[in-house]
């Protein structure tokens, strides 16, 4: 039997094509594109819910659905009454804030123009011109940016909708996915497919517990510093390690503002290692032992992630694009011809690497999960 062999300079060019349309069909379908995959990974989160239901509770498909959106709907009010009572709480402090910020302002230009004799005037000048440089940044303004996802009713009223049909229809999903390939490949497929699933809301869920952890401990941090705001720039901080390595300085920025602004400076030495702490917990303990590491995302890929997906989905994607990469890497990792390009995604393998564990009790044993 002969085959056409595409020559390689060929085959280049209709990858680079393929990626280059996909790019644009994924900008031009950002308004339903973004809450689709919202959506579906929220699908996942509710999935064990939903089935639980179904199977122990007797629901029907209708009724387990509607009591996941319920649910969803009922924590989603939770944390936007939360950002609301504690944003609340800061909008009472700003005059006091901008106060002692302009004191602490004044004093460091005094200095800077005793020391190194530079007028008042001219410094203005300088921020005024850097300032200008900051915000022509696009990626720099939009990672400051605080609102998470879109904000309009568009996007919430889609991603509702979504939600519903892909928990309702997950079975005809999984069926239409098995059913396109072709007759013999169709328990490899139905095995790559629940391998996916499995993986997926693992990987959901243990990203749901390290933002809660991250949260937690950044929580306790501030607080035995004496930062003001020290619940809400906690969870922040656990919301924004989404992102990789931007996140958590997002994060430490904002914090090291508030502690500026509302302590001393000395304050702002000590949540730059609070946060290192934090961080260094997170990536050695946290990640490989609730998120696990065959899902990690090495940094290069990370950060071409999060550029890519605030150049096509904005705020949103910068969100959206780690999970997506690591889906991507689970398919990979599961299919023959592409499991180079999942390696490729992960971090770098050590041979005859031992599993991390640490007994917390008799019966309790936390280990390092694949």
């Amino acid at each position: 039997m002969n085959f056409f062999r595409i020559p390689f300079l060929l085959k280049l060019t209709l990858v680079v094509v393929s990626i280059i349309g996909i790019g644009y069909l994924l900008a031009l379908g950002q308004s339903i594109l973004s809450p689709f995959f919202l959506a579906f990974l929220m699908a996942m989160l509710f999935l064990p819910v939903a089935t639980f239901m179904e199977r122990k509770l007797r629901f029907p498909r209708s009724l387990s659905t509607m009591t996941s959106v319920m649910i969803m709907l009922i924590i989603l009010t939770g944390l936007i009454y939360f950002f609301g009572s504690q944003l609340s709480s800061f909008s009472k402090d700003i005059p006091h804030l901008r106060a002692q910020f302009d004191t602490v302002f004044n004093s460091l230009q005094k200095w800077v123009s005793e020391t190194f004799h530079v007028k008042i005037d001219e410094q203005l000048d300088y921020l005024d011109q850097g300032l200008n440089k900051l915000l022509s940044s696009s990626g720099v303004i939009l990672g400051f940016t605080f609102g998470i996802f879109s904000t309009g009713i568009g996007f919430i009223i889609f991603f509702i909708l979504f939600f519903i049909f892909i928990l309702n229809y997950r079975r005809i999903l999984n069926n239409f996915i098995v059913s396109v390939f072709n007759e013999k490949h169709k328990s490899s497929v139905q095995e790559v497919v629940n391998e996916v699933r499995v993986m997926t809301k693992k990987y959901i869920i243990g990203l749901c517990l390290q933002v809660i952890i991250v949260s937690i401990f950044t929580t306790i941090v501030l607080s035995v510093l004496g930062v003001k705001y020290a619940v809400l720039l906690g969870v922040l901080t656990g919301l924004l390690n989404v992102i990789p390595y931007l996140g958590i300085l997002i994060s430490l920025l904002i914090s090291c503002f508030i502690a500026f602004a509302t302590s001393t400076p000395a304050t702002c030495i000590y949540v730059i290692i609070g946060y290192v702490g934090v961080h260094i917990i997170d990536g050695n303990i946290v990640l490989p032992f609730v998120v696990g590491s065959k899902v990690k995302i090495n940094a290069l890929f990370s950060f071409i992630g999060i550029v890519i997906g605030e150049h096509l989905w904005g705020i949103a994607g910068m969100f959206l694009c780690i999970p997506a990469i690591a889906i991507i890497k689970i398919i990979f990792e599961r299919v023959e011809d592409l499991k180079p390009w999942g390696r490729l995604l992960g971090e770098e393998e050590k041979p005859h690497k031992k599993k991390k564990s640490y007994k917390i009790s008799k019966n309790i044993t936390l280990q390092e999960k694949d």
